[in-house]
């Protein structure tokens, strides 16, 4: 990938691309869906700047305000929200009508509320999932893809991450994941632990949760445990993240077949697009980036060689602040 001129200010000591300066939100509001959930939204940069779209990883994450730096706040206009049962949608950490599908019409929903015709859609992790979704279903209103921590939602990815795989690089880590669930439940540790995460009692959900949360805590970035996201420390936050998330893994990220989205790719072949991926990244693992890069060739791929799962290591905002200047034009 051809490296842009960095902007002033923006060179990390290492020579990489740092996030531009902390931006706060010019707009902000709930976005009514017809139904139980509004949805929190929030804009930021130059009104009149290209449109671009944030889509949180989880399922079950929520915006945060190091999301709004991976875009120059001079040139782009930035809008984030967050998911159905997410950060401050309401009503919170709620299961009814929260689909793939639900969450691609809420994208919908929202770019004709800020009266945007096309949009650049940036998303990592679940968020790369989603907006490929979206994308596929609505390729008119995509005029670019940037997406890192590439998850397709197959049966062999949460299999590796949830079942056997990733806990035998984490195997401390798995045991704490796996203490909560009974040896005969182990079996299925989605299926456990989606049990214990709707369960009646609150106090059940939190257990579960918290183990949850700190399974992917502990493994999401070459940087150690500490780099866990301090949210996940929080009762509110770790509920709604695993609930919601296991939610959604339970029932396969409601596709209609294991593997929709690579089959349907074809839909997004002329829309350009960046991938930047982490070699080391192990909850989304380098295949699916890659299988989805051979299916795509109007995408830029770039691995990032010393990089784990999160947005923040060095090497991952670099390659994606890059793709944002150059998805300028």
């Amino acid at each position: 990938m051809e490296r842009s001129t960095p902007a002033p200010g923006a060179m990390s000591a290492a020579g990489r691309r740092g996030l531009y300066p902390e931006v706060e939100p010019f707009a902000a509001g709930w976005l009514p869906t017809g139904g139980l959930h509004e949805i929190y939204y929030e804009e930021c940069g130059n009104p009149k700047g290209k449109p671009a779209v944030v889509l949180h990883g989880g399922p079950g994450g929520a915006i945060n305000s190091t999301m709004r730096r991976f875009f120059d706040p001079a040139r782009w206009r930035v809008a984030l929200f967050d998911q159905r049962g997410c950060g401050k949608s309401r009503p919170n950490a709620s299961l009814q009508d929260n689909t793939t599908w639900t969450l691609v019409e809420d994208i919908e929903r929202l770019r004709r509320k800020l009266g945007v015709q096309k949009w650049t859609v940036f998303g990592g992790s679940w968020g790369s999932t989603l907006a490929l979704a979206y994308a596929i279903l609505h390729p008119e209103r995509v005029e670019n893809l940037v997406l890192r921590g590439v998850f397709l939602l197959t049966e062999r990815e949460l299999r590796w991450f949830y079942q056997d795989g990733a806990s035998m690089i984490f195997p401390d880590a798995w045991e704490r994941f796996c203490a909560p669930i009974p040896l005969a439940e182990r079996g299925d540790m989605i299926a456990a632990y989606h049990k214990r995460l709707t369960h009646a009692d609150r106090r059940v959900q939190a257990e579960a949760a918290a183990a949850w949360s700190q399974w992917e805590g502990d493994t999401i970035s070459l940087r150690g445990p500490e780099a866990r996201p301090a949210k996940f420390n929080e009762v509110d936050f770790a509920i709604a993240f695993a609930r919601i998330e296991c939610h959604f893994f339970a029932n396969r990220g409601f596709f209609e077949e294991d593997g929709w989205l690579l089959k349907n790719v074809g839909a997004i072949a002329r829309i350009p697009g960046w991938i930047v991926q982490g070699r080391f990244d192990v909850v989304t693992p380098l295949e699916s980036a890659w299988a989805l890069k051979k299916s795509w060739p109007a995408a830029r791929f770039e691995i990032v060689w010393d990089a784990g799962h999160a947005s923040t290591e060095p090497g991952i905002i670099d390659g994606l602040v890059r793709a944002t200047d150059q998805a300028l034009g």
